[in-house]
C-alpha cells in the first residue's frame, strides 16, 4: 500500500541529478542518524525505497525510488554503499521499436516516479528490469541491465503505458516477455473503499504485439497490489491489501481463483518469490497499541496510516499450499516504518519503505 497510488501532486517535480558518477565511489551508510536499532542496520540516503530486486549472480540490489526527487538505486550489499543509476544527468536510452513501438518515448527524466520492480534473468551477463512508473506518465518502463562491468549498466529500452493513465502499483514477467501488472484503484474509486472490502482494482496483462495492457477477468480485488508468476508460468499470486490476504490464480483468461490463505495480521504489500520458491511478502501489522487497529471500513485514511510508525511483519508463503510463517518482525520505529517488502540476499534479509530515507537489513541468521 504506497502514497503513489494516490495523489502525486501535479506541480513540476525538482530536478533530478547524479549524486555520484558511475565511475566514482558508492555513498556509504554511516551519516549521522544512521545508526543500527536492534537486529536492524541501515544503508541511508535512498528516497522511498519501496520495492528492491536482486540482479542475478551479482552483489548488487537495484532499488525504486517513490518520491518526485528520487532515482532508481543501485546498492552494493556488501560494502552497504549506493549511487543513482538512474536517470542521472546522462540517461541511456535505446528503444526495442520491435516490442515498444507504441512507447512514446523515454521518461522525462525530471518527472519520474518508481514504484515496483521485476527482474527478469538474460544471457551473457544481461537481464531486464520491469519499473512501475509515475510521475510525467504512468507506465512499465523496460530497462535492459548490462552486469559485465564492474559497474551495471541500465539502459531504458521501452515502456508499456497503463490504460486510462491508471496508477499501477507492482509487475510480474512471464519468460515470454509477457506481463501481468496490479492496478489498485479504478479511476476515481479512493483507497477507503478498498479497506472497506469492495473491489477496487485487479490484474492486468499484457503481451508482445498487444497495443496495450487488458484486465484479467476474474482478478477483481479490494487493492490488489503484490504480484508474482510460478516459475512454470501457470499460476500467478495477488496480495490483496483490502482483504489482508495473498491467492494464487491460474493463468488463463479468464483467471480462475485457485487457493487463498487466512487473513493475515499484517497489510500485505509487495510480493516475490525466494530462491527457496517461497513467496515473500511484508507490511505493517494491523493491529498496534499505539497506533490502534486499521478499519476495514469507509473510515480508512492513508494519512493517518502512514504518519503513525507501526510494527511490521515479514511473512513467507507455501504457494502450494498457501500456508504461512513469519520470517521477521520489527518493532515500531519512528525512522523506518511504512514497511513494503522482504528480499532474501545472501545471509542477510533487506527490507523496503514507501515512505523514509532508508532501507533496512538484518541478518538471517539470528531469525528463528
Amino acid at each position: 500500500m504506497t502514497k503513489s497510488n494516490f495523489e502525486i501532486a501535479d506541480s513540476q517535480f525538482l530536478s533530478l541529478t547524479l549524486l555520484l558518477l558511475l565511475s566514482s565511489p558508492l555513498a556509504g551508510a554511516a551519516d549521522d542518524g544512521c545508526d543500527a536499532s536492534g537486529e536492524y542496520a541501515f544503508v541511508c540516503g535512498p528516497k522511498n525505497a519501496e520495492d528492491l530486486v536482486l540482479v542475478p549472480d551479482t552483489k548488487w540490489i537495484i532499488s525504486s525510488g517513490m518520491a518526485p526527487d528520487a532515482a532508481i538505486y543501485l546498492i552494493d550489499s556488501e560494502q552497504k554503499t549506493w549511487a543513482e543509476i538512474y536517470p542521472g544527468d546522462a540517461p541511456r536510452a535505446q528503444q526495442d521499436m520491435k516490442n515498444f513501438g507504441a512507447c512514446p518515448g523515454s521518461p522525462d527524466p525530471n518527472n519520474f516516479v518508481t514504484h515496483g520492480l521485476n527482474i527478469r534473468p538474460g544471457a551473457d551477463g544481461h537481464s531486464t528490469l520491469y519499473v512501475v512508473g509515475h510521475g510525467g506518465r504512468e507506465a512499465i518502463e523496460v530497462f535492459d541491465i548490462d552486469a559485465n562491468g564492474e559497474m551495471l549498466a541500465l539502459t531504458w529500452t521501452g515502456c508499456i503505458m497503463t490504460p486510462d493513465g491508471m496508477e499501477a502499483n507492482s509487475v510480474a514477467s512471464f519468460g515470454d516477455g509477457s506481463l501481468l501488472a496490479t492496478i489498485p484503484l479504478h479511476t476515481g474509486i479512493p483507497i477507503s473503499d478498498a479497506l472497506a472490502g469492495k473491489l477496487t482494482g485487479g490484474v492486468y496483462a499484457w503481451s508482445p504485439g498487444d497495443t496495450g495492457f487488458s484486465m484479467v477477468q476474474g482478478t477483481e480485488l479490494p487493492y490488489a497490489n503484490g504480484i508474482e508468476v510460478s516459475a512454470d508460468g501457470q499460476e500467478f499470486y495477488v496480495a490483496s491489501s483490502g482483504l489482508f490476504t495473498v491467492a494464487a490464480y491460474s493463468n488463463s483468461n479468464p483467471a480462475r481463483l485457485l487457493r487463498s490463505g487466512k487473513p493475515l495480521a499484517f497489510v500485505p504489500d509487495n510480493l516475490h518469490m525466494g530462491s527457496d520458491g517461497n513467496l515473500l511478502t511484508a507490511g505493517l501489522n494491523v493491529v498496534d497499541p499505539v497506533c490502534g487497529a486499521v478499519p476495514q471500513s469507509d473510515e480508512f485514511s492513508l494519512e493517518e496510516f502512514a504518519s503513525c510508525p507501526r510494527p511490521f511483519t515479514v511473512w513467507a508463503i507455501d504457494p502450494q499450499s498457501m500456508q504461512g510463517k513469519i520470517l521477521a518482525t520489527g518493532p515500531a520505529n519512528e525512522h523506518f516504518s511504512n514497511i513494503t517488502m522482504a528480499l532474501p540476499v545472501g545471509g542477510e534479509l533487506w527490507i523496503g519503505t514507501f515512505g523514509g530515507d532508508r532501507i533496512g537489513y538484518r541478518s538471517l541468521k539470528q531469525i528463528d
